[in-house]
């Protein structure tokens, strides 16, 4: 099982930098709320400064959905979405110890954070352009398909877990309670992206490891060079 960018996604977005943790064994009891809490703490220093959206992160993924077609006050990749959330209703919401904490190191550093359930996922996993055949679960249950050319998350069953590259998560493969192995997934585009997202899935591994003792998050960063990683078997 792999996780990987599909040649023409790196090809067609040059400054793309994308990381990933492995993480196996966890469930949904864990002490992540101080780091939650801290999280948020930078996020909201972020939104004291000025607008979410004229930070660089968030410019660049506005670029990028304008570029796809999309209008980016309508579509909003998902850690704009976090921002916006935090400065209308002073925190975000709880759902599992780890999707609170991926939303949080998100938000505080505007970057784009997925976690998905590796034992939802059939095969491999890749961020490719949808061909239209595609199924994806809203989180209310709906179906969709996808446009062809979206970006989308694409699995080998034609699954859809995610809708327009970052915008949303499909509800195939979110985080439940029963959850034990997590693929986490993030993106970015801005100037010096590599050094942030490495920077941040750090501190988020760091924060894992102390909220599930004996869980050990795999890091790795992905090039064009070295576009995918093995996630399991």
């Amino acid at each position: 099982m792999r996780f990987r960018h599909a040649p023409e996604i790196w090809t067609g977005h040059p400054t793309l930098a994308a990381g990933v943790l492995v993480v196996d064994g966890v469930s949904d009891r864990a002490a992540a709320g101080d780091a939650v809490a801290r999280h948020l703490g930078t996020a909201r220093a972020l939104l004291d400064a000025g607008p979410a959206s004229a930070l660089p992160q968030l410019q660049a993924w506005r670029r990028t959905f304008a570029a796809m077609g999309l209008k980016p006050t309508q579509y909003r990749c998902a850690a704009e979405s976090l921002l916006r959330r935090l400065g209308k209703d002073g925190d975000l919401p709880r759902i599992h110890p780890l999707v609170d904490l991926c939303n949080a190191a998100s938000a505080a550093a505007a970057i784009p954070v997925a976690a998905l359930d590796r034992d939802r996922v059939k095969g491999d996993l890749e961020v490719r352009r949808a061909h239209g055949d595609e199924a994806y679960t809203a989180f209310g249950g709906e179906i969709e398909r996808p446009a062809p050319g979206e970006v989308i998350f694409a699995d080998e069953a034609g699954h859809a877990h995610a809708r327009r590259w970052t915008y949303k998560q499909s509800g195939t493969s979110i985080v439940r309670p029963e959850t034990r192995d997590v693929l986490i997934v993030s993106e970015a585009l801005h100037p010096g992206a590599a050094a942030d997202v490495e920077a941040l899935l750090t501190a988020l591994a760091d924060d894992l490891a102390a909220a599930w003792p004996g869980v050990t998050p795999r890091l790795t960063m992905l090039t064009s060079e070295r576009p995918a990683v093995e996630l399991a078997g």
